[in-house]
């Protein structure tokens, strides 16, 4: 039996390659073939219509990397073809890889309308069902030649500026052809029950029923006439066809995707095409299948349609409104969400959702997140305040260590929030539907026996393509199939209510979803990262600032069109490729371009909007814009500078180095620019560990074992340089406000210059880092060993923090050896802690170690830089400046508050006099996380304020306006049936009463 099996499965596969799947397009006749070659980058459709063409041959090579061919495709229907379905076959050369990753085509009319997008698995462009004989074929072909950036090898063909100008492709196939509707069928018959079949027990006895009726199917094809004899094999598989699927048989939804990376291996330009082209096939197979439907998240690509491809924008809407295109995810893109700041993730939802309401008059429901690297504990709640009911992704089963114990469950978050989640244990985004994905599916599902059902998202992904109507033809067969799971393709919403509904209890998870791979995301190309979190500071200011005159300065107009278009670039950027540095250096170097650009505009904004409220005067006023009132400044507001503590001093040390002090610390840096010791004046605590120093920079060689830019590897620990050697270590400043000491070092290719400053009145030991890098490979840290004896490490995230084991005790924690955190981590024994802050440093690492004293030492690092070759060779090359600040004797409270500091720095300006807050909190534990005037522009103000410190927190909230109404909203700014906001006191001042972490937006109602 088995050496009959084999040899019909040998038989199987060759006369399916060479003999059946051929003739799915039997009679063909050659298409008149011109080409013109758009110069730079790609040009309107009409001017491509419009260009002068030039004869072009099969075999001719063509498309240097991101360049743009057109090619115009004419041709005449034979008129013995009458009656036949007609396709045409156009391949511009493609390997048959996965769609997205190569050369890629769109099809238009001589109008300009789009036909179709051609792609390996797409080759083909209908021409009519039944064709008249003599219809005339006139098509324009937009070529793109995306180079092939796959395999990992460091290339420099990922920018078009060090690319090369030598042709990629070579043309392969233009013809019109007859399609021959029963071959393909039986292609379909064949490829779905031999899949089944090699899914199936040895011992089970359908298996073998498969085995014969394929056997038999194969005698019935005629090698020399495929299509005459196609029926008749078909016929020989009915049976086995028809066998129903067993009543416990799984349940697997279907949904059409294409799960598009908005830039990746590709700039985003690109991509602007890549939807296009997925979204023109969508349509089409949508009119050919009625019960097809299609989900697409990334608002942003949507809107990238309704700007470049009206005409196919109105389809879009067209199919929308008939429940096939189904908008899902409702979020602006599909971002990162470890290093995204909690206001940026709340406008993700607001921009997101309010395009699709805007645009298409539906709500999402779901958040749909499939490919992101880990996932954030604050996500629950925000997806409950966005009016979202359901999570997906199914980036966890990527993890190498330890396998997530559930597919279907609810996810709690940091303040309690719970968020009913489905991981497809299909175990990808880009399901084929084959036999074998969904027999791994049925029984890699954790939840047998409580639930029945899961999600399959299909279609070719990341570069776009889509489902095909093969995948279609699969789902199809195998919706009653006996052996199979139970196929349906059907809308998201109606996979959760059915999970939901039979799973209702469904187990929990509390806290971040880890991933234990790409932890390098945290770190590679620093510039984006800083570029991110520097602007969402800007944007905070920004708004805060033209909320406050447009509401207190008579004619100042609130830029609501500017801010609005600032958030969408910003948001676009924190795409899962583009903000963890995992893109091509195109993308990257645009991203910095982009920043830059962002910065200056929001500068003047937030100058413009500072000087009508300073008012005509000579006044030095400083500008506060962070939440917490510093050096006698407001929250919020401008006011007088003053006097910040005692004076500086510094003085040399023995042994070589310096000792400054301020009253609270004591400060020694060494003669190697390290420093030695912090002390803690006020509470008599040393924050350095003995015989350690802390600020000390560490080089790590840095190459995983796949995915450079993606990955870092535990094993990268086993070697370490310290860099201790000293070019030059001086006092730079030196004032009764600050004093800082320089210390510049060589190593490799690279330099360090590294300034020190304590300031008056300060509890944070301030450091710039100017770093002029040019190692390859390498990883940069910076070391702060601290005398503390920490069990757990709390990192900051979107609004709150998240605690972390700082042991290894199961593989769970030994897998978290690179954190992520946003402006600050914390270590503490009970009643003392030291905060370690930055601006713009997302990766962490936090150990902890026996010293020979008998006492432990708990290690906080920063990952500062590394120097990944892939998919960028020039990662991180080249200056940076970085900046971080230790803090002994720091509470979580101090952490927050230090750490908003650092990243929103003062403002000075001159005006008449001081500028009273807009509003103002009362408690130092809620924190004001931004200030704004309403998307409706009906001028209310609205406040998003979170519980800062993981505690009951009760506060007033206070406006410097008179108030008519305040309403607690959700993030899309309506209102909330909620208990934290009270009505208005007499005195205009608005009670709050917050539960752990607990985000409240209040919309204020002017009078």
């Amino acid at each position: 039996m088995h050496d009959d099996r084999s040899i019909t499965e040998h038989r199987l596969r060759r006369v399916l390659k060479e003999r059946i799947k051929p003739a799915v397009h039997s009679r063909s006749v050659p298409l008149t073939v011109e080409r013109w070659e758009a110069p730079g980058e790609p040009v309107p459709v009409a001017e491509g219509l419009a260009a002068s063409y030039a004869p072009c041959a099969i075999g001719d090579m063509w498309g240097p990397a991101w360049g743009t061919t057109w090619f115009k495709v004419t041709g005449t229907v034979p008129a013995d073809w009458a009656g036949r379905t007609v396709e045409a076959v156009l391949d511009l050369g493609f390997d048959r890889m996965m769609p997205g990753f190569q050369c890629e085509g769109l099809v238009h009319r001589a109008d300009g309308g789009e036909v179709k997008a051609l792609n390996p698995y797409n080759d083909w462009v209908r021409v009519a069902d039944r064709a008249d004989g003599g219809e005339r074929i006139e098509w324009y072909v937009e070529g793109a030649s995306n180079p092939i950036l796959v395999d990992h090898s460091v290339t420099y063909e990922g920018d078009k500026r060090t690319s090369g100008d030598q042709p990629l492709y070579r043309l392969a196939r233009m013809d019109l052809a007859v399609f021959e509707t029963e071959v393909w069928e039986l292609v379909q018959d064949l490829e779905v029950l031999y899949d089944l079949m090699t899914q199936l027990d040895e011992r089970d006895a359908r298996r073998y029923e498969i085995l014969r009726a394929i056997d038999s199917a194969l005698d019935a094809v005629d090698l020399c006439d495929v299509p005459g004899t196609a029926a008749d094999a078909r016929a020989r598989l009915v049976v086995v066809l028809a066998a129903p699927a067993s009543a416990s048989a799984h349940r697997i939804s279907a949904i059409g995707h294409s799960h598009i990376d908005s830039a990746w291996l590709w700039p985003l330009r690109e991509t602007v095409r890549k939807v296009a082209r997925t979204t023109s096939n969508m349509l089409g197979l949508m009119e050919e299948h009625p019960d097809f439907v299609f989900a697409m998240s990334q608002a942003q690509q949507l809107d990238w349609i309704k700007t470049h491809r009206p005409e196919l924008f109105e389809r879009v809407k067209k199919k929308i409104a008939d429940g096939q295109f189904v908008p899902v995810g409702g979020m602006w893109v599909e971002s990162d969400t470890n290093m995204v700041g909690g206001e940026a993730m709340a406008r993700q939802f607001l921009y997101g959702k309010k395009f699709f309401m805007d645009e298409f008059g539906i709500e999402t429901k779901n958040v749909w997140l499939p490919d992101s690297f880990g996932y954030t504990a604050a996500m629950p709640q925000i997806v409950k305040l966005s009016g979202s009911r359901w999570f997906l992704t199914q980036k966890i089963s990527w993890s190498q260590v330890n396998k997530f114990p559930h597919h279907t469950f609810w996810w709690e978050g940091i303040d309690g929030t719970r968020v009913f989640t489905h991981f497809p244990p299909v175990d990808t985004y880009n399901s084929d539907l084959g036999g074998a994905q969904l027999a791994h599916a049925a029984r890699n599902y954790q939840e047998k026996g409580r639930g029945s059902r899961s999600l399959a998202p299909f279609g070719w992904g990341d570069g776009g393509g889509g489902p095909t109507r093969e995948q279609i033809g699969r789902a199809q067969r195998q919706r009653d199939l006996e052996g199979s799971p139970r196929v349906e393709i059907e809308r998201p919403d109606a996979f959760f209510e059915k999970a939901h509904a039979e799973y209702e209890d469904a187990p929990v998870w509390a806290g971040e979803l880890y991933l234990e791979l790409h932890r390098g995301t945290y770190t590679s190309q620093a510039k984006t990262k800083q570029g991110n979190r520097h602007s969402e500071s800007l944007l905070r200011e920004a708004e805060l600032w033209a909320s406050a005159a447009a509401v207190k300065v008579p004619g100042y107009a609130y830029p609501y069109e500017d801010l609005e278009r600032i958030w969408k670039t910003v948001l676009l950027h924190q795409f899962h490729d583009i903000l963890p540095g995992s893109s091509i250096a195109w993308v990257h170097r645009e991203a910095r371009a982009t920043y830059a650009a962002v910065r200056e505009e929001l500068t003047a904004i937030t100058v413009a909007a500072q000087t009508a409220l300073a008012g005509e005067g000579e006044e030095e006023l400083v500008f506060n814009c962070a939440p917490h009132d510093r050096n006698g400044v407001p929250a919020g507001g401008a006011g007088r500078p003053v006097a910040a503590g005692q004076p500086v001093t510094v003085e040399d040390r023995h042994g070589g180095g310096h000792v400054l002090a301020n009253g609270r610390l004591l400060v020694e840096i060494d003669g190697r620019g390290l420093i030695v010791s912090a002390y803690d004046l006020e509470a008599g605590r040393e924050a350095v560990a003995p015989g350690a120093a802390a600020n000390l920079l560490q080089i790590h060689p840095d190459f995983p074992n796949m995915w450079d830019a993606w990955d870092i590897d535990a094993f990268y620990r086993n070697k370490v340089t310290d860099l201790v050697d000293v070019d030059a270590l001086e006092v730079a400043q030196a004032g009764p406000s600050s004093v800082t000491v320089r210390v510049t070092r060589s190593f490799g290719l690279s330099s360090v210059a590294q300034s020190v400053t304590l300031r008056a009145g300060a509890k944070t030991v301030d450091i710039v880092t100017d770093v002029d890098w040019h190692e390859t490979e390498k990883f940069l840290k910076a070391a702060f060993p601290l005398d503390v004896k920490a069990e757990r490490s709390a990192s900051e995230t979107q609004f709150g923090h998240v605690y972390r084991a700082t042991h290894t005790n199961t593989s769970w924690e030994a897998a978290k050896f690179e954190i992520c955190a946003h402006r600050w981590i914390h270590a503490e024994e009970p009643g003392w802690g030291v905060a370690v802050l930055n601006d713009s440093t997302y990766g962490h690492d936090v150990t902890r170690d026996m010293r020979p004293d008998g006492g432990q030492t708990t290690t906080v690092r920063l990952s500062l830089l590394r120097a990944p070759r892939y998919p960028d060779p020039e990662t991180d090359q080249g200056a940076h400046t970085l900046r971080f600040s230790l803090a002994p004797g720091a509470a979580v409270g101090d952490a927050v508050r230090e750490g908003h500091a650092l990243n929103l720095p003062e403002r000075v300006l001159r005006g008449a006099g001081p500028v009273a807050p807009l509003v103002a909190v009362d408690s130092d534990a809620v924190v004001v996380e931004s200030v704004k005037l309403a998307e409706d522009r009906g001028g209310d103000v609205i406040v998003r304020l979170y519980e800062s410190r993981g505690g009951r927190a009760k506060a007033t909230l206070a406006a410097d306006f008179p108030l008519s109404a305040a309403i607690e909203s959700d993030l899309l700014e309506r209102p909330l049936e909620g208990a934290a906001v009270s009505a208005p006191a007499p005195d205009g001042t608005i009670p709050l009463t917050l539960r752990p972490f607990q985000i409240v937006t209040v919309r204020l109602r002017r009078a």
